[in-house]
This record gives structure tokens, C-alpha cells and sequence, in this order.
């Protein structure tokens, strides 16, 4: 600019907006400072605040297309390192620096972001105990979200398939990391429970690293689980690995593997819970049983006294009326022969009818024994297998030539054993012998 030379406020704004562009050190600079005056305008998506430090202080301002990247969100008093370029608004003749690129001072943007999030859904009340469904104990219809293509997916469809055949498994397959991931898991979740045919929702990946992981962060697929209507169980990563996914489920399970067993009961368990049941009823049925017959005979006693009553009262009356007869009192014979001939038939009927009940609950629970007993299988055509007093339970147990006992319904009888076919991993293999 030359000397001596007057210029507009304009031109001179411009002019050193010129020398700053011209300054190559200025184009790509490093600062640490603490945010003050943020301004996040919504709106337009950008970012304004100062950069100070305790003698100086820097106007900042982040682009829409920067500030987008930023995975935290930028608060008065953090610390903050930031990289972008120092330029000059010829508008109100102030120097700032254009920032692109920010991150917080000491730890790394995706931790600061997740303990951020984490705290906010918190206090929104998205990680309360009482608001988690129940997870159903026999599912019938199970959905699993995770990539088809993942060792996860095979690892939980074998564990659902050996610890619970009985439950149907549906597949959504879906992205599990990159940009687009969790918009596709979002979709899944509510895609699977708008469809209302399962019982149990399974959500999750195997490990990976922060950002492997990172789509389980993501706010929206936070609160998308949180109204999903069907129980939720979350198994993303490693044990040690936690996600948001994980604290607003209904659920957490340490891996896949784990969310597979926590979902469905063991059938080998089951099974051995229903034979103890049987065993307990069969017990209980018993002890019924006896209980009705100590009461069957002590209604017999109660009819049998109720009968010698009424053998004395009838000889009472019989008495009665001899006296009466005597003394020729006919009208007063009759009253009192109706009255108690009235109270003998209502007292037989009584304790017919009860006697009557009684015996229909000793046949009903005699038919439920009879029911449960062995015998009524032998009535079919079965029997029992015995060989040196020992019940037989397996062809593999024989012996050729052996002498074994065949106990049926109406008798015994014996064999010995020619030839057997024993079933070995699903082969038959025959053995014969030779009757001498």
C-alpha cells in the first residue's frame, strides 16, 4: 500500500485479509485453549466461541462441514485442541481462526462423546432398572440383529440350536460399523418389533476396537431401543467392552455367545425338572389318595353310628307308641309318628348323599392311580426284560446264548438269545448265535 495514501476502512480490512492469506505459516496452525462464549447455532450447524488461555484470548469460529465431524459436543470451560487457519474478517476488521479439525485435551473425542451421551441419557431416566422389561423364560420367536456374514451369528444359532430347538430364530442382517451402520441397525430394531412376531430381541457384533464398535453409541439407536416394545438383549463385543447399547437394553450379555444361553433356558434342565415334577405329583397323589381313604372309613363309622342312633330312636318309638296305644291317644300317635318318620327320611337322605359323594372321590382318585400305574402299560403289550434278576434296559446288555425271563401281564416266561442288532451312531450291526 502505498505511503501517504488514504484508503477506506474497506480497503484497509481487505489489504491485511490479504497479508494474512499470503502468511503460509498462518494457513495451518495449532492451538490449545478453553472454550468461552460457545454458540452452537442449530440452525445453520456451525460453531462460534473464543479460545483463551490466562493472558490472552482467539475468536474461533467451526464450519457446518467441519463442526459435523466433531463427535462430542464442545462445552464453556473444556479444554480443546484445535487445528485450522488464521484469517481475517474484513467485515468487522477482527482476525479469528477457521477451525477444522477439534478434539479435547488429554482424552480422545469418541470417549469424551460416549461419557457425554451417557450422562445424558442417564438423567433422562433411559438406563432405569424399573423401566427394563422382563426377559420372557420360554421364548418361541427369537430376533437377531447382527451382520449374517459375522462368526457371532454361527456362534449364537448353535448354542439357541443345542440349548433350545424348540424356539425359532429370525435373522435381520444389518451393518454393523461404518458411516451408514447405525441408521441400518435403527431401521432393524424398529423393522423387528413393528413386525410383532418375536418374543425376544437379540442386538449386538463380536469385538472390535472404540470405533469398530462406535455404532452402538449412536444416540438415535439409544432411544429406539428404549420404545421397542419387545425385551431387548444387548451383546456387542468383548466382556470388557460397553456401549450405550448395552446400558439401555433390557439385558446386557457379555458376548453373543453369552446372550444366546441367557436367552433360552437348557433343555436338559427342563427335562430334569420334569421328571422331579413327576415324581412330586406322583408323591402328592398318593398321600391324596391315602388321605380319601382314612376319610372314606371315617364317613363309614360316622353312617355306622348314625345307624345305631337311629335303631335306638326307632326303639324309642317303638316303645312310644306301645304306651300310647295304651292310653289310646290316636291323634297325638300320629303327629308325632310323622314327625319322626319326616326327621328319619330327611337323616337317610343326608347321609346317603354323603356317603355317595364320598364314594365318587375314592373311584376318581382309584382311576388316577390306576392311571399312573405300570401295569396298564403291560395291558398293551409290553413287557419286562430280566436276565439274573436284573431289569434289561439295552440290547447292548445281552448276551448270545443267555437266558433272560419275559414278565408280562398274566405270567413269565422264558427265552434265550439266538441274535440281537445293536444300533451303534446310527448303524445297525447284527450278531448271531448258534442254538445247540
Amino acid at each position: 500500500m502505498p505511503q501517504n495514501t488514504v484508503v477506506s476502512v474497506s480497503q484497509l480490512n481487505r489489504y491485511i485479509k490479504s497479508l494474512f492469506e499470503q502468511n503460509i505459516q498462518l494457513k495451518d496452525v495449532f492451538i490449545r485453549g478453553e472454550i468461552s462464549n460457545f454458540k452452537g447455532q442449530y440452525a445453520s450447524g456451525h460453531f462460534y466461541f473464543t479460545l483463551k488461555d490466562k493472558d490472552s484470548s482467539i475468536k474461533a469460529i467451526m464450519f457446518r462441514n467441519y463442526a459435523s465431524q466433531v463427535h462430542f459436543v464442545p462445552e464453556n470451560g473444556m479444554t480443546v485442541l484445535v487445528r485450522g487457519e488464521v484469517g481475517v474478517y474484513d467485515r468487522d476488521g477482527v482476525y479469528q481462526i477457521y477451525c477444522r479439525e477439534m478434539q479435547p485435551d488429554g482424552i480422545g473425542d469418541l470417549s469424551l462423546a460416549f461419557e457425554q451421551l451417557k450422562k445424558k441419557l442417564l438423567a433422562e431416566g433411559l438406563f432405569d432398572t424399573e423401566k427394563k422389561k422382563p426377559i420372557p423364560r420360554f421364548p418361541q420367536v427369537i430376533g437377531i440383529i447382527t451382520a449374517k456374514t459375522g462368526a457371532a451369528l454361527q456362534d449364537m444359532l448353535n448354542i439357541l440350536k443345542r440349548r433350545y430347538p424348540l424356539a425359532t430364530v429370525l435373522i435381520r442382517s444389518v451393518l454393523v460399523q461404518g458411516e451408514k451402520s447405525a441408521a441400518d441397525l435403527c431401521a432393524a430394531v424398529r423393522q423387528m418389533d413393528e413386525l410383532g412376531q418375536c418374543d425376544l430381541l437379540i442386538i449386538g457384533r463380536g469385538g472390535g476396537s472404540l470405533e469398530d464398535l462406535w455404532s452402538f453409541n449412536d444416540e438415535t439407536l439409544a432411544r429406539e431401543i428404549f420404545r421397542c416394545r419387545t425385551p431387548v438383549i444387548s451383546a456387542v463385543g468383548h466382556e470388557i467392552d460397553y456401549t450405550i447399547c448395552d446400558f439401555v437394553a433390557d439385558m446386557r450379555a457379555p458376548t453373543p455367545s453369552a446372550a444366546a444361553e441367557l436367552a433360552v433356558p437348557d433343555q436338559t434342565d427342563l427335562q430334569f425338572q420334569l421328571l422331579s415334577y413327576e415324581r412330586q405329583m406322583t408323591q402328592k397323589l398318593e398321600s391324596k389318595i391315602q388321605c380319601l381313604e382314612n376319610d372314606f372309613g371315617k364317613q363309614r363309622r360316622i353312617v355306622d353310628h348314625f345307624n345305631r342312633r337311629f335303631a335306638v330312636l326307632q326303639a324309642k318309638l317303638e316303645t312310644y307308641q306301645s304306651h300310647l296305644s295304651l292310653r289310646a291317644p290316636d291323634l297325638r300317635l300320629k303327629r308325632e309318628k310323622a314327625r319322626v318318620k319326616e326327621q328319619s327320611d330327611r337323616l337317610q337322605a343326608s347321609v346317603f348323599r354323603r356317603l355317595e359323594r364320598e364314594e365318587n372321590r375314592l373311584k376318581n382318585a382309584a382311576s388316577m392311580l390306576n392311571t399312573l400305574s405300570p401295569l396298564q402299560v403291560m395291558t398293551r403289550g409290553f413287557s419286562v426284560v430280566t436276565a439274573k434278576g436284573k431289569v434289561v434296559s439295552s440290547a447292548a446288555h445281552l448276551k448270545l446264548e443267555e437266558q433272560v425271563r419275559l414278565h408280562m401281564l398274566d405270567g413269565t416266561a422264558c427265552a434265550k438269545i439266538l441274535s440281537k442288532e445293536v444300533r451303534e451312531n446310527g448303524e445297525e450291526h447284527a450278531e448271531e448265535g448258534i442254538d445247540v
